[in-house]
């Protein structure tokens, strides 16, 4: 139980349910398969255990953990776009008419409702750790859309789920920018070796660095000359390391051995405790992290009348 990446959001309002309370609201949302109809369907399941007695939440030292599911039917473009060019062709022969574009959607869903039930379908899972008392919840992904999802249906749950993203108060590829340049990074973060740089025009160039001694003299032309640090690799306190972009995304996200170690002395050999103490001792790293990082960035930018 390691998040690999990390996108943040900030509650807006107190996290009041309790771990019972956020158990059957899940349940009235709980993932099921996709009929033969269907798209996609999206769903709560058990972050951990199998069956179904696993409970939809799970919760240790205050942190609660969720995963929500999503199946969806796999229907290349390229099939229907062949499909119903076929049918148009049809159609116009046949009667010799032209088929305009209200006609065409219509054929379209008819394709598509046709060929959904010999689709196959894919399944992925997200995670989410909410962090009631610090207002925070932290989605193991690196896209937006997943993790609007997975906060769209998780609100559909509990009825009201006011959030949004982190952000800072100064650009943080400004602040990234000056680190590169003074090859020192604000206390606590070390710089390594991968970054990239973007010419700060709109159809400008990027570079991509990898395993390169970002304090070199190349590295420092290319910044003098205007190009901004719009991802950054970091290491915070020996606990992790991880890549952080102009959007405060975290990528590559990597708890050290020491850490990990840790949690496997502490786990033991028992499945159940061994998820436990990785998972606490991640949510521990984390809530000491990100408001961390957010004061090495400038500080947390905060909505007026907030």
């Amino acid at each position: 139980m390691w998040f690999r990446n990390l996108l943040v959001y900030r509650l807006s309002e107190s996290f009041r349910l309790s771990e019972e309370e956020l158990i059957k609201a899940l349940q009235s949302k709980k993932a099921k398969p996709c009929t033969h109809q269907e798209l996609a369907t999206i769903g709560f399941v058990a972050p951990f255990g199998k069956g179904e007695d696993a409970p939809l939440v799970y919760v240790s030292h205050g942190f609660y953990l969720i995963a929500a599911r999503k199946e969806e039917r796999l229907l290349p473009t390229s099939v229907i776009k062949e499909a119903l060019q076929d049918k148009v062709e049809e159609i116009e022969l046949r009667d010799n008419r032209k088929v305009y574009k209200k006609e065409k959607d219509q054929l379209k869903d008819e394709i598509i409702q046709t060929l959904l039930p010999r689709a196959f379908s894919r399944k992925r899972v997200i995670y989410a750790a909410i962090a009631p008392k610090l207002g925070l919840i932290f989605v193991d992904s690196t896209s937006t859309h997943k993790a609007e999802e997975l906060l769209s249906v998780l609100r559909e749950a509990v009825g009201s789920l006011p959030v949004r993203p982190l952000t800072v108060k100064i650009a943080p590829n400004a602040t990234l920018t000056n680190w590169v340049k003074s090859q020192q990074a604000a206390q606590g973060l070390h710089i390594l070796e991968d970054c990239e740089l973007r010419d700060s025009h709109e159809d400008g160039g990027i570079i991509r660095c990898k395993r390169q001694d970002l304090t070199s003299e190349e590295i420092q032309i290319h910044l003098k000359s205007g190009k901004l640090v719009t991802q950054l690799a970091l290491a915070w306190q020996d606990k992790l390391t991880f890549m952080l972009d102009d959007k405060l995304t975290i990528k590559r996200l990597k708890f050290e051995d020491l850490l990990q170690e840790e949690a496997d002395n502490e786990g033991g050999d028992d499945a159940a405790s061994q998820f436990d103490a990785s998972f606490t001792l991640m949510m521990l790293t984390l809530t000491e992290f990100v408001p961390s990082l957010l004061t090495c960035l400038g500080g947390e930018e905060t909505p007026q009348g907030r």
